[in-house]
Order: C-alpha cells, then structure tokens, then sequence
C-alpha cells in the first residue's frame, strides 16, 4: 500500500468521520481509481473512524509544508 498526492485527493470530500468500509462506499461511488479502493482494502478493519486523512496518511502534506509566500503574489 502506498499513496500519493493523486491517488489521496480522491478522499479528500469523503464524508470524515468515515470507517474503512465507509471509505471504501465512496471511493467507488466517487469513481476514484482502482489503486485507491486496494488501498483502503489493505487496511486492517478494526472498527476505527477515521477523522481525515491524517489519520489514513500521517505524513499527508499540510499547506503549511510548503514554503510558498502567500504575501508576494
């Protein structure tokens, strides 16, 4: 399992909090690629909600990540 900014945008609008299976609803209803749905197949159920995507990839980039000047533009 690995994931990328591509493939996690797709859960972005997911409707946190969410379970795996959850998860899972949407990204097929949502059309979401193949790679993403045996993403979310691979994680061990055990009955958790998941607040956002954090909590899927902790090392999800935040804007704060990224040294863009807001300011100069």
């Amino acid at each position: 399992m690995y994931w990328t900014l591509e493939l996690v945008s797709h859960l972005e609008e997911a409707p946190y909090p969410a379970s795996r299976d959850e998860l899972i609803d949407f990204a097929i209803r949502s059309g979401a690629p193949q790679l993403v749905i045996e993403n979310l197949q691979q994680i061990e159920d055990e009955g958790e909600l998941y607040e956002g995507i954090e909590d899927l990839w902790p090392d999800y980039p935040r804007k704060d990540d990224f040294f863009f000047n807001e300011d100069e533009y």
